[in-house]
């Protein structure tokens, strides 16, 4: 994705963590059982998503030296993470 998109900018870090938090909003909107959203939620959304991968790449718009760049990759994932989980929260309990 980031190819696609050209720049500087980890989109695919941050379409693939926004996806990540839509779908545990869903799971746990769902009211899946305990067992399972543990089980899905940290062990298949864990692999998906990628809070290492995320931190790397803002640290290296820092060395890049682009400011605006750390600013939007820190707050828009932070952000708009909660606004896709809470969608995706939503989106579960019309499946419940």
């Amino acid at each position: 994705m980031s190819a696609r998109v050209g720049g500087d900018f980890p989109a695919g870090i941050f379409v693939v963590n926004l996806t990540g938090a839509f779908a545990l909003g869903v799971l746990l909107g769902a009211a899946v059982p305990e067992r399972a959203a543990f089980l899905f939620g940290t062990g298949f959304m864990g692999g998906y998503t990628t809070f290492s991968t995320w931190m790397v790449e803002t640290e290296r718009l820092g060395e890049l030296g682009e400011p605006a760049l750390v600013l939007a990759n820190l707050a828009g994932s932070m952000l708009l993470g909660l606004g896709v989980a809470a969608l995706g929260w939503h989106a579960g309990q019309a499946l419940a």
